[in-house]
């Protein structure tokens, strides 16, 4: 163990953000599989009370560790704010995963990029050159593609699955701002306890029993939740964000994997079409913001 631990730090940075990029695509992956499992039987209410809890002891030595330091903050409003916006995203998120097919519902998740940006504009009034507005225009036709109105009833899972999209974006911009004053124990703190404290009153109303599979799917979700973001902070720490970052579209490929092992699903045309679409003008949002961080550096 310790010489492939010597071997993986031995490795470029770039190197090594990459392949944590890949874990961490798969991670993710596999907590939504466990989701659209967990689903068939138990509400999303219960499922996002579980992985919260699971999370929550994940991360307890580190907030025992700040603690009472990581409770304290300025800007209380701003992180019920940010946690009302969670909540709604994996709510919207959870459905969408559950009703949908895996690989439909990941890239409607990846118009996140585009709400990112109009968000930017409007919270932060960042400024956006031409072309990124008709990149974030294209990724939008992509959705409409994958939506397909006037051709097939509207579902509203997909509906869903955008405004778990949009409202994560909301997340991110909150983030941002809130990183400019709090600490990260701080932003981890009031997420994993406050997120929840919302989920588990409902919880307790739908409950319903779960067999020891499904017990162990319902930890797997939390545990893969917290796998995920570990070796996302991990890569963008190793390696460059412009590397980094569009490793995230991988989760494409391992969902369509799981979903045609596990529920004989293969994504359409039309969904294969405004994937293509999203995920390019997404990549091409990326690496124009790249270069204007990099300028104004």
């Amino acid at each position: 163990m310790k010489g492939l631990t010597a071997k993986l730090t031995a490795l470029p940075g770039n190197v090594r953000g990459v392949l944590w990029a890949v874990s961490a695509a798969l991670f993710f992956s596999i907590m939504l599989t466990l989701i659209k499992l967990l689903g068939q039987t138990a509400p999303v209410a219960q499922i996002l009370f579980i992985r919260q809890s699971v999370m929550f002891a994940v991360a307890l030595p580190l907030i025992a560790r700040e603690f009472p330091s990581s409770l304290l903050t300025q800007k209380m409003n701003l992180h019920l704010v940010r946690v009302m916006f969670a909540t709604g995203s994996m709510v919207a998120g959870f459905l969408a995963i559950i009703h949908l097919p895996l690989a439909d519902a990941t890239a409607l998740g990846f118009s996140r990029t585009f709400f990112i940006t109009l968000f930017a504009i409007a919270i932060l009034r960042e400024s956006v050159d031409g072309r990124r507005w008709l990149a974030i225009l294209i990724g939008f036709v992509g959705v409409i593609v994958m939506l397909r109105p006037g051709q097939a009833e509207l579902d509203v899972y997909a509906l869903l699955a955008i405004v778990g999209a949009a409202s994560a974006a909301a997340v991110s911009i909150l983030i941002r701002i809130l990183s400019r004053t709090e600490r990260p124990v701080t932003i981890l703190t009031y997420q994993a306890v406050l997120v929840g404290l919302i989920a588990a009153p409902v919880a307790a109303v739908v409950w319903v029993p779960l067999s020891p599979l499904e017990w162990l799917m319902a930890i797997g979700v939390g545990l893969a939740a917290s796998a995920g973001q570990m070796s996302n902070i991990r890569s963008f720490r190793a390696g460059e964000a412009s590397v980094v970052a569009p490793i995230d579209y991988t989760k494409l490929i391992w969902t369509t994997l799981l979903g045609y092992i596990l529920f004989a699903a293969l994504p359409g045309m039309h969904t294969l079409l405004g994937a293509v679409i999203i995920v390019t003008a997404s990549l091409y949002v990326l690496l124009r913001e790249m270069r204007s961080k990099a300028r104004r550096v």
